[in-house]
């Protein structure tokens, strides 16, 4: 069985190295390749319909922003950082997930409202049901309506890389003994925030939730 593993399908990536980079930055966000797993080109091009070419220039480009090394006469492989690294980028993420969580709540819609409240009552019931998978995949969800709520392309486009970056460690927090009780009512108070309209309250409750996640990180190392 080769390293690039195939858990899931995504849309053919003909149409540019950049749609392509992007599939490959969500199938890491997913942890469907893990840190230091190599990314044959053959295999990708099978996996995601697309030439080895723009493979190719795919990961030139994730490289460029860090999530993926290129070893000499090897290819490519999945970047795994360290937890000095996963504070620092926690750290940039607070500015970043805080003005998206404001913008949020200023461009609530009423679609966008049911959606929130469907998500915190799915994070609810994960929590209660002890289903940890299901709710570190709601979390993410929830990280992503907000980020297109906010409508700002620029801030999104930073986090997704910087997400990318450290989604083993980000894996690895749902499963801490105790951390989901504790995260579900953090992720609750953003969604309030949000759902207040208020910009200020749904930035600090951002800002309160990524400060734990960098305490939880440091007992990790």
């Amino acid at each position: 069985m080769s390293d690039a593993t195939q858990t899931s399908t995504q849309p053919a990536a003909e149409d540019g190295s950049a749609d392509l980079s992007q599939h490959i930055r969500e199938a890491i966000m997913r942890g469907e390749f893990a840190p230091h797993q190599r990314l044959i080109e053959a295999d990708l091009s099978d996996r995601f319909g697309a030439s080895r070419a723009t493979v190719r220039t795919a990961l030139l480009h994730l490289a460029g922003e860090g999530i993926v090394e290129r070893l000499p006469n090897r290819g490519a492989r999945v970047r795994s950082i360290t937890i000095d690294e996963a504070v620092e980028i926690v750290e940039v993420r607070i500015g970043l997930e805080s003005l998206c969580a404001s913008k949020a709540a200023e461009h609530l819609t009423d679609t966008a409202a049911d959606q929130l409240r469907a998500i915190r009552r799915d994070l609810e019931d994960a929590v209660g049901r002890g289903d940890l998978m299901a709710y570190a995949s709601l979390n993410q969800e929830m990280d992503r309506q907000i980020r297109e709520l906010s409508g700002h392309a620029t801030a999104t486009q930073l986090l997704e890389r910087l997400r990318a970056q450290s989604a083993r460690h980000q894996f690895r927090l749902s499963f801490v003994a105790g951390r989901a009780a504790v995260s579900l009512g953090e992720h609750v108070a953003i969604i309030d925030g949000v759902l207040g309209r208020d910009p200020e309250a749904a930035a600090a409750a951002t800002r309160a939730h990524l400060l734990g996640i960098i305490d939880v990180l440091r007992t990790l190392d």
